[in-house]
C-alpha cells in the first residue's frame, strides 16, 4: 500500500478526531482491512495507480460521511467496494482514462515494488477483453475472480440479486471466451 494513501487516511482520521470516535475507528479499521484490495480493484478499472489511490481515498471520505447510517458493520466492505466501482466508472466516464480506448494501458512503464507483478501476454489479453464487456458483466467477473467474492458478497456490493450475479457472470464468461477465441 502506498504510504501517501496510508498517510492520507490517517490524516483524515486525525482531522476528524473531534468527531465521533466510533466512526474514526471504523475508518481506520476498514482501511487496514480493505485498503490494498480496493486500490487493486480501482486499478483494474482505471489502470492508473494515482487515480486508483485517489478513488479509494474518496471512497473512505464518503464512508466516513455516511458511516452513521450503516447499522450493520458487516456490510461496510460491500459498501466500500460499491463506492469504489462507482467512482471508477465516473472516472472513466469523464474521459480521464478509458479502458476501451487504451492500447497498452495494462503495461505501465514503471511500477512500485509492491506492484511488480508479472503480466504475460495472455493476462493482458484477458484484461483487455474485460474492457469490452458490459459494465455489469465486467463488475461481476472482476469481483468474482479477481476479488474472490462470493455471489452473495457481489450481490451486496452491486445491490442486485444473487441470481442476477449468476446470470451476469455466466454471460460475461461466455462473452469473454468468445472475445479471447477471436483474439487468438
Amino acid at each position: 500500500m502506498n504510504l501517501t494513501l496510508t498517510f492520507m487516511v490517517e490524516l483524515i482520521a486525525m482531522t476528524l478526531a473531534g468527531d465521533d470516535a466510533d466512526r474514526q475507528k471504523i475508518l481506520v479499521n476498514m482501511f487496514h482491512q480493505e485498503g490494498a484490495s480496493l486500490v487493486r480493484l480501482a486499478r483494474l478499472f482505471t489502470d492508473d495507480r494515482n487515480a486508483a489511490e485517489d478513488i479509494v481515498q474518496e471512497a473512505f471520505i464518503r464512508l466516513y460521511r455516511s458511516a452513521h447510517r450503516v447499522t450493520d458493520e458487516s456490510k461496510l466492505p460491500a459498501y466500500l467496494r460499491s463506492i469504489v466501482l462507482n467512482l471508477a466508472r465516473d472516472h472513466n466516464r469523464r474521459g480521464l482514462l478509458s479502458l476501451r480506448h487504451q492500447q497498452t494501458a495494462y503495461l505501465p512503464p514503471s511500477e512500485g515494488p509492491d506492484e511488480q507483478i508479472f503480466r504475460s501476454e495472455s493476462q493482458a489479453r484477458v484484461i483487455e477483453s474485460l474492457g469490452a464487456l458490459s459494465p455489469r458483466q465486467r463488475d461481476c467477473l472482476v469481483l468474482r475472480y479477481f476479488m474472490e467474492l462470493s455471489e452473495r458478497e457481489i450481490a451486496e456490493t452491486l445491490e442486485i440479486s444473487p441470481n442476477s450475479v449468476k446470470t451476469h457472470t455466466a454471460r460475461g464468461m461466455a462473452a469473454l471466451e468468445s472475445l479471447l477465441k477471436d483474439a487468438l
